[in-house]
């Protein structure tokens, strides 16, 4: 059902894609920027040419630490999580209990790989079966070139996804409360527990939340931080390269950049155009609004015959600025509607072109209950019929009139009839 209901988004939210090459000058192979409320794409560079994703894995770790854990959980951590780490970590020991909610900040801030093994563990009780569970949750969301092997990002040659379906997994973890919060956090503490006896400090690697260090962004030197910036998650190795997945509100707009495999801290550069570019060049409008009357219907076999077809929902998208009388529009009313039909029944829908291309489309529905006419009864029918009816009675008026006489003319003539013993 899952899998059903993202193709019918997918298809709702037409991808209105705005592929200029690589006209923004961007350091990294890959990069996609979207809409994230819609999925629109509104600029892609190599959108699923497939690469390293480092620690940007861990936003499906995120996602199925947060379905499938429970946060107050106590984990306890064992040799085999110490063993396989390698990278980033918060030095985990053997035998260490952790609320399973310092672990998700660690993943998600410090991109503590132990972390990530330990959720894992916890979670299916075994890495093997957890990967499983982040592929098959990866393919729900439409991620379909994408293959992980390991929770953490550690590079491999079978550890591969694309800046689009990175897209698709962040936008999806972004609309998670708890995840967004996490991620839009750049540090945070971890108590003591049994095995430390010290605080542990953590700080995101994430610098557009925070960074006042300068870098150039089209010849214009700018701090790292960027204005409307709320996650999401770093990512690195001597493979991968730098990878940065960012999400940035501003007004009603929501955006998602994603580029990988770019150079040192041009991947910050990158983000910077890529925001840039949507914010400047975009505006979030309503093609629609709820309850707008489209048409009148016709409905076959109703007492009411015809009733007002209406917009469902708002329907918001991305288009280009001043572009929203542009906008064309088609209507599709289903054929042979028939009664019974229920308010808020789908008659059909409306879709939203701007330049040829699908924005996307609304539905149409009714605005009342619709009954069926009743099947007639043969008192109906006849009443229905009244003339037939008079024409009935006067004939069997006239019959009856007509046998009358004829009776009495039968009484009258055997009267006057004369006995044949008087002649």
């Amino acid at each position: 059902m899952k899998k059903i209901i993202l193709i019918i988004l997918l298809l709702f939210f037409t991808t209105y894609s705005i592929s200029f090459a690589d006209s923004l000058n961007l350091s990294g192979e890959g990069a996609i920027l979207i809409d994230s409320d819609t999925g629109q794409v509104l600029y892609e560079k190599n959108p699923h040419m497939k690469l390293h994703p480092a620690s940007t894995t861990k936003i499906m770790t995120g996602i199925l630490a947060l379905e499938l854990g429970n946060m107050d959980d106590i984990v306890t951590v064992d040799e085999e999580v110490v063993r396989l780490t390698d990278g980033s970590h918060i030095a985990l020991e053997p035998g260490e209990q952790l609320k399973f909610e310092d672990l998700l900040n660690a993943l998600l801030i410090e991109s503590a790989n132990d972390s990530a093994l330990a959720i894992a563990k916890h979670i299916s009780g075994s890495i093997d079966e957890f990967v499983k569970l982040m592929n098959d949750k990866a393919k729900e969301l439409g991620a379909l070139n994408t293959n992980f092997v390991n929770p953490n990002g550690l590079s491999d040659d079978s550890h591969l996804t694309t800046a689009y379906d990175l897209s698709l997994m962040a936008q999806y973890a972004m609309k998670n409360n708890s995840f967004r919060e996490i991620v839009s956090n750049y540090t945070y503490t971890i108590p003591k527990t049994n095995k430390k006896e010290e605080e542990r400090y953590l700080k995101s690697a994430n610098r557009l939340l925070y960074s006042t260090q300068k870098i150039n962004v089209d010849g214009n030197s700018v701090p790292i931080k960027y204005e409307g910036i709320n996650g999401v998650k770093t990512g690195y190795t001597s493979v991968a390269q730098n990878c940065l997945v960012a999400s940035a509100q501003r007004g009603n707009q929501n955006l998602i950049a994603v580029v990988l495999k770019s150079n040192g801290k041009e991947v910050f550069s990158d983000i910077h155009k890529l925001l840039n570019y949507g914010f400047n060049n975009f505006e979030k409008v309503n093609v629609t609004t709820k309850n707008y009357f489209v048409d009148n219907i016709e409905i076959k076999d109703a007492i009411n015959p015809i009733v007002a077809g209406i917009i469902k929902e708002d329907l918001p998208v991305s288009i280009p600025k001043g572009s929203i009388d542009k906008i064309d529009k088609k209507v599709y009313i289903d054929k042979e509607i028939e009664a019974p039909i229920e308010k808020g029944q789908v008659l059909g829908k409306v879709e939203y072109y701007l330049q040829g291309q699908l924005l996307g489309q609304a539905e149409i529905i009714s605005t009342l209950d619709i009954e069926k006419i009743p099947p007639v009864t043969i008192v109906q029918w006849l009443l229905s019929k009244w003339y037939l009816l008079l024409v009935g009675l006067f004939v069997l008026y006239r019959v009856v009139v007509i046998v009358k006489r004829k009776k009495n003319r039968r009484r009258r003539r055997s009267l006057y009839k004369v006995p044949s013993s008087f002649q």
